[in-house]
C-alpha cells in the first residue's frame, strides 16, 4: 500500500486558531491558570489579544528609548485607545484588568506591571510620583 502524502494526511486535522495569527507575543513568565484568566476575560469584557497588546505597548515604552518616556507634543492626545497616541491608556487598561482578575492571577500580573512602572520612573526623571503603586501616569507620559 502507498504511503499517504503529508499534504492529504493535514487535510483532515482542524487548524487550531483558525488561521489567525497572534498580533501580539503571550506575556512571559505567568502560569497557564493567569494566562487562561486574561484570555477569559478579554473574550467577555474587551477584545482579543487586548490585555497582551497592552501590556507589550507598556514594555516597549519601558525598554524603549526615554524620548517615548516625556514627548513635548502631548497636545496629539486624542483618548482614543486604539490611536495609541497616549501610553497611559495601556496601563490604565492593564490597572483594569488587575482588578477584575482573581487574586492569584492579579498577584503574577502585577509582579510583572510594577517592574515595568519602576524602570519606567528610574528612566524618566521628569516624572513626578510618590511610589510606583499610586496611580502616577495620568497625565504624566
Amino acid at each position: 500500500m502507498p504511503r499517504r502524502r503529508p499534504s492529504d494526511v493535514r487535510a483532515g486535522i482542524p487548524v487550531r486558531n483558525g488561521g489567525r495569527r497572534r498580533l501580539y507575543p503571550a506575556i512571559d513568565r505567568l502560569s497557564g491558570a493567569c494566562t487562561a484568566d486574561i484570555r477569559r476575560l478579554d473574550q467577555s469584557r474587551y477584545w482579543p489579544e487586548a490585555t497582551s497588546g497592552a501590556f507589550w505597548h507598556w514594555a516597549a515604552l519601558a525598554h524603549g528609548p526615554l524620548r517615548w518616556l516625556v514627548s513635548p507634543r502631548t497636545e496629539t492626545r486624542c483618548d482614543i485607545r486604539e490611536c495609541g497616541c497616549d501610553p497611559s491608556l495601556y496601563r490604565d487598561h492593564l490597572e483594569e484588568v488587575l482588578h477584575a482578575l482573581p487574586g492569584k492571577s492579579a498577584r503574577e500580573l502585577r509582579q510583572l506591571v510594577w517592574a515595568l512602572d519602576s524602570k519606567i520612573l528610574a528612566r524618566a526623571k521628569v516624572i513626578r510620583a510618590d511610589s510606583s503603586h499610586t496611580r502616577w501616569w495620568p497625565g504624566q507620559l
